[in-house]
């Protein structure tokens, strides 16, 4: 009980190769400019975050027992994976990538941030359709409007 088998990994690769298929060729041109604005506002979030970061390492401070430490680097890495990912997302390269970067800060933002969320107009509503997109993102991938396409035109 505990290795995987060479069955189980291949089954494992190729649904993950399905699921990539799947994404490919089930996008349309729409979701491309829904993934520009969500690079953009990604981005946006990480300069404002860079920009407050003394805000920001006081709200980790105090909502998570880390050291001092801990939560300098936490807060960079916030800041800095928002704009390298909002960077990703925008050019469409390394979409997946750039999104897995963002679900653990999202669903932080979710859970240990926003702790308001039965009261009416809470916060929470953004990073939650923030974290749907990133997901969407993950699943279908960057589409045809991409920097790879651009640069194979030219």
């Amino acid at each position: 009980m505990g290795s995987i088998s060479y069955q189980q990994k291949r089954c494992y690769m190729n649904l993950v190769q399905r699921v990539e298929h799947w994404g490919d060729t089930h996008h349309p041109q729409w979701l491309d400019i829904v993934r520009i604005l969500l690079g953009v506002f990604l981005c946006y979030k990480g300069i404002d975050f860079l920009m407050n970061m003394g805000t920001m390492l006081a709200l980790i401070t105090n909502r998570m027992s880390f050291g001092s430490f801990s939560s300098m680097m936490m807060s960079n890495y916030i800041a800095f994976a928002h704009i390298l990912g909002g960077i990703l997302l925008i050019m469409g390269v390394l979409t997946r990538f750039a999104c897995l970067l963002q679900i653990p800060i999202l669903i932080g933002a979710i859970f240990f941030v926003n702790n308001d969320l039965y009261r009416p107009f809470s916060a929470v509503l953004l990073p939650v359709v923030t974290l749907l997109l990133v997901i969407l993102f993950l699943v279908v991938g960057n589409g045809k409007f991409q920097m790879l396409t651009f640069k194979e035109k030219v």
